[in-house]
């Protein structure tokens, strides 16, 4: 029983010491003059006027919220198309209740002005 864990093993050896040779390589082959302008924060070529620690508004998180449930619930549709044969009728009436469910409340959202970026 042991023994079948042995690839494992080997497998996580291999990877452990590609990391220490992978990091080994860049810190030889990086440059070693690190000074004040290398150090500087890089914002799309233009000098950081203000800190980095500034506050999002509450709308990018809404958003950002909402995006991440509609995506997840439209993972749901893959394993309906997968099976669409065998689940017939019944998993068509049930996909289309809930993606009336769905459109529903995306709909809902929009009117409230929820995905407004401005």
């Amino acid at each position: 029983m042991p023994q079948n864990y042995v690839p494992i093993f080997i497998f996580l050896a291999v990877v452990g010491i590609l990391i220490a040779v992978t990091l080994w390589i860049c810190v030889i082959i990086r440059t070693q003059s690190p000074n004040r302008v290398k150090l500087m924060p890089y914002e799309c070529g233009i000098d950081p006027y203000d800190s980095a620690r500034g506050r999002y508004t509450v709308r990018f998180y809404i958003i950002a919220i909402l995006f991440v449930i509609f995506e997840v619930e439209t993972i749901f549709l893959f394993p309906w198309a997968v099976k669409f044969k065998a689940l017939a009728v019944f998993g068509l009436v049930e996909m289309l209740v809930f993606l009336g469910i769905l459109i529903v409340g995306f709909i809902w959202i929009w009117k409230k002005g929820a995905l407004e970026w401005v």
